[in-house]
C-alpha cells in the first residue's frame, strides 16, 4: 500500500488586496475533495521533475497561459522558498534514482543574460542542499575547458564541457546518476544525449523540437474537464479554449486563411461566453508559435481582420523563433485578462508557480508598468516580485475570513496544479509511446 503524500500549499506573507473571488471561494468549499482527487492522480502519474505555469486572473475566470517544463525564474523566488524547493527537489530526486549521489546540470548556451545564470545558481543550491554533487555541463561545441562565469554579487560558476563513455556522459571523472535538463533542446537533440543510459530530467522527447503547446493545452482540455464535473463548474471558467493552424508561412502569407478563420471562430465563442455570464469585455486572443518559450512569437489580435493587416515588421517578428528557427505552427489561445495590480503605480501583474516534483514551491509575480490587462506581459520591461511564504500548510484554513492569507493564492496552486497534471500525462504519453515502439 503506497502511503498518502501531503501536498503543501504554501501560506502568503505577500498578497494583493480585494476580496476573494467566486471560484476562489468555490475551490476552499471543496478543498477536501480536491485533494483527495490530487493525491489519486500523483499515485498513478508521475509529476514531471520541476516546472512554472504562468497564470492570469480575470476575476471571472482563472486560467494557465503557459506551462514551462525548462523553468528558468529560480533567481526570482523569495530566499523563505529554500526549505519547500529542497524538500521536493529530494523527493523528486529519490524517486527518479533511489541512491542518487550525483546530477549534471546542463543549462542553455547563451551567455548574455546573467539573471538566467542567476537562476541555474540557485537550481545548483537546491540541488547541493538536497544531498546531491551537482555540476554544470554545457552542450556547446565552442566550450573545449571549464569556463568560469562571473555572476552580479561576486557569486561564481564554473561550467565544464561533457563527454560522452559508452552510455554515460561524464565531466572529467564525475559520473552523474542522472541529467537534468535545463535546455529546451529548440534546436533539437543533441547526438550526445541519444540513447544513454542514465534519466534524464525532462525526457528529451518533452524538449521544443518536438513538444507542441497545442497538444499540452489539448491534454489540460481533458483534465479540466474531469476537475470541473469533481466539484461542479463550467470548465471555462480555468479554461482558455484554443486553435490550432499546422502549416503556416508568416513572410509568403501561406496558411494565413487558416489563422483567419481561426481567429475568427475563437472570438465568437468567447463573445458567446461572455454574453452567457454578462461579462462587460472585449474579446481578444494570443496568436503564439506552438513550440518556444521566453515570450517570442507573440501577438494579440482584437480581430481576424488584424492578421491580414500585418505589415512586414510584424511579420518578420513571428516567423523566426529562438536560435532562428522557423515558426509553422502555430495557436491560438483565448486571451485571459489578467486583473491584478501590482504596488502603488497599480502596474499590471500575473502570478507564476513553481513546482518541484507535485508539490507548489513557490512563485512570483511578473509584472509590466507599460503593459495593459490584455497584453502579453512576458516582454522587455517587465519585472519580478517575489511571493513570499510565512509556513507551509497543507490546507487552507476555513476557521480565517477567506480573505486571510492561508487562504488566498489557494486556487493558483490548484490551476497551476492541474497544469502539471496535464504535463505528468504528456510524459506518460510518451513513455507509453516509446515502449510500444521498443
Amino acid at each position: 500500500m503506497i502511503p498518502e503524500q501531503v501536498h503543501a500549499v504554501p501560506n502568503l506573507t505577500t498578497a494583493l488586496t480585494g476580496p476573494l473571488l467566486e471560484i476562489e471561494s468555490h475551490m476552499l468549499m471543496h478543498q477536501a475533495e480536491i485533494e483527495q482527487w490530487f493525491r489519486g492522480q500523483w499515485l498513478s502519474t508521475q509529476a514531471p521533475f520541476y516546472a512554472s505555469v504562468d497564470l492570469r486572473n480575470a476575476g471571472f475566470k482563472l486560467a494557465p497561459v503557459d506551462t514551462n517544463l525548462f523553468p528558468a525564474g529560480f533567481n526570482n523566488l523569495s530566499g523563505d522558498f529554500e526549505p519547500l524547493c529542497v524538500h521536493a527537489m529530494q523527493t523528486a530526486a529519490e524517486r527518479l534514482v533511489p541512491n542518487s549521489c550525483g546530477a549534471l546540470l546542463i543549462p542553455e548556451d547563451h551567455t548574455r543574460n546573467p539573471h538566467y545564470w542567476q537562476s541555474i545558481a540557485r537550481l545548483v543550491r537546491i540541488l547541493e542542499l538536497a544531498g546531491f554533487r551537482a555540476r554544470i555541463g554545457s552542450l556547446s561545441p565552442d566550450l573545449t575547458e571549464p569556463a568560469v562565469m562571473q555572476l552580479p554579487g561576486g557569486q561564481t560558476l564554473l561550467r565544464e564541457p561533457i563527454s560522452r563513455h559508452g552510455d554515460k556522459v561524464l565531466i572529467g571523472d564525475f559520473t552523474p546518476c542522472f541529467i537534468l535538463l535545463n535546455n529546451d533542446l529548440s534546436a533539437g537533440l543533441p547526438a550526445v544525449l541519444e540513447n544513454i543510459s542514465q534519466p534524464v530530467v525532462p525526457p528529451v522527447a518533452l524538449g521544443w523540437a518536438t513538444r507542441r503547446k497545442s497538444h499540452h493545452f489539448g491534454i489540460y482540455d481533458q483534465v479540466a474537464n474531469e476537475f470541473s464535473a469533481l466539484i461542479e463548474i463550467d470548465p471555462w471558467l480555468i479554461n482558455p479554449l484554443f486553435r490550432r493552424c499546422g502549416q503556416i508561412d508568416f513572410q509568403k502569407r501561406e496558411g494565413e486563411d487558416c489563422l483567419v478563420m481561426n481567429v475568427a471562430e475563437l472570438l465568437l465563442a468567447v463573445r458567446d461566453k461572455y454574453r452567457a455570464y454578462g461579462i462587460d469585455q472585449e474579446p481578444f486572443a494570443f496568436v503564439k508559435a506552438d513550440s518556444g518559450t521566453y515570450g517570442m512569437n507573440i501577438m494579440v489580435v482584437r480581430s481576424p481582420d488584424e492578421v491580414r493587416d500585418l505589415n512586414r515588421k510584424q511579420r518578420n517578428k513571428m516567423a523566426r523563433g529562438k536560435g532562428g528557427a522557423t515558426v509553422t505552427e502555430v495557436m491560438v489561445q483565448e486571451g485571459v485578462y489578467t486583473f491584478e495590480k501590482w504596488g502603488p503605480t497599480a502596474a499590471v501583474a500575473e502570478p507564476v508557480v513553481y513546482m518541484i516534483d507535485h508539490f507548489v514551491v513557490g512563485g512570483f509575480y511578473r509584472v509590466h508598468t507599460e503593459r495593459a490587462a490584455d497584453d502579453n506581459l512576458n516582454s522587455p520591461g517587465m519585472h519580478f516580485e517575489p511571493l513570499a511564504f510565512a509556513e507551509s500548510c497543507s490546507h487552507p484554513d476555513d476557521s480565517k475570513d477567506p480573505d486571510a492569507q492561508p487562504n488566498r493564492f489557494y486556487a493558483y496552486g490548484v490551476v497551476a496544479r492541474l497544469a502539471l497534471l496535464a504535463a505528468a500525462r504528456e510524459r506518460q504519453g510518451l513513455q507509453l509511446a516509446s515502449a510500444a515502439n521498443a
